[in-house]
């Protein structure tokens, strides 16, 4: 009787092990630049979906726009960060992007993204060709705002090379100090706005927000059908006393298509029922709405997020 009570524990620890193991789930979750929004956004979501998923532990970690749907199709996360624009540039296969992505599912959109040309007043730049000579600094090359830099060169004529010099710098507060020091006279970045470092760069010198012309949104919105003219509206930055239009376009969060159902189901309905947390990090969520977050941005919804949005309505 005690070898088969023995045998009977063991069985239970090690079925409870097997459990454990089963349950626990470790992903990996890509955000953005340090200094953007996607990385305290990044922080809330992970402590709001680790509370409600049993088991659930997120690793996040810098990225971008382009490389983060990369990483996820790759396996390298479970979890990113995203632009719709460039996302559907990743399901069709288009430039930069080597080949299709097909392990990228939806989840959620997030909020409007707004692509902000900012120039040090003395420099003299009111339009994007205004740019040519200039020293700039953007991204490095597989962000989002990276990409548009160079096709807003393109359609006005320019390219990298007929810049003064190019910069690709991974952190805003750094690209930030490189026009403070003067290394720098045009800083490009798609974020919110107000973005923090552009607010950083603006108490310290005279800036411009650079609008787009009509000549260049329609030349943008050709090479892709996902931007769209969006308003940054007078006052948001110190000094600007003008409405100012830019390119445009939506951040949202895809995760890897062969997460379980149930566990992207939990935390899509975690994030609905979590607007004002994350609201509190970026103010542009404020009022999302969980039909706002279902719209179809081109790329196909993970079955456990389908689940949410047909549950509560929104599709």
């Amino acid at each position: 009787m005690p070898r088969l009570s023995f045998r009977r524990t063991s069985l239970a620890i090690a079925l409870a092990g097997l459990s454990a193991t089963a349950s626990a789930q470790q992903i990996t979750m890509m955000t953005g630049p340090q200094g953007g929004v996607w990385v305290p956004l990044g922080g809330a979501l992970k402590a709001m979906w680790e509370k409600a998923v049993p088991g659930l532990s997120i690793t996040a970690t810098p990225g971008a726009g382009i490389a983060n749907i990369r990483g996820v199709d790759e396996g390298k996360a479970q979890i990113g960060f995203g632009n719709s624009s460039t996302s559907v540039d990743g399901i069709n296969g288009a430039p930069p992007y080597p080949k299709k992505v097909t392990k990228v599912c939806q989840m959620a959109n997030v909020y409007p993204q707004y692509f902000q040309v900012v120039a040090l007043k003395s420099a003299g730049v009111k339009s994007f060709a205004d740019v040519k000579g200039k020293a700039l600094v953007t991204q490095p090359k597989g962000n989002t705002a990276e990409l548009l830099t160079a096709q807003m060169l393109q359609v006005n004529g320019l390219n990298y090379q007929s810049l003064s010099k190019a910069n690709f710098q991974a952190s805003y507060t750094d690209a930030v100090s490189m026009l403070k020091d003067g290394h720098a006279q045009v800083f490009t970045l798609g974020t919110t706005a107000p973005a923090s470092s552009v607010m950083d760069l603006a108490s310290a010198r005279e800036v411009d927000l650079v609008a787009v012309d009509d000549k260049t949104m329609a030349a943008i919105k050709k090479l892709n059908a996902g931007y769209n003219r969006l308003i940054i509206k007078a006052g948001t930055y110190p000094k600007q006393d003008k409405d100012v239009p830019v390119v445009g376009y939506a951040t949202h969060l895809v995760v890897s298509c062969d997460l379980p159902e149930e566990t992207v189901y939990t935390m899509v309905k975690t994030m609905a029922a979590n607007i004002s947390t994350m609201a509190a990090v970026n103010k542009a969520i404020e009022g999302l709405t969980p039909k706002e977050m279902a719209v179809d941005v081109g790329v196909p919804l993970h079955k456990g997020a389908l689940k949410f949005y047909k549950e509560v309505g929104a599709l």
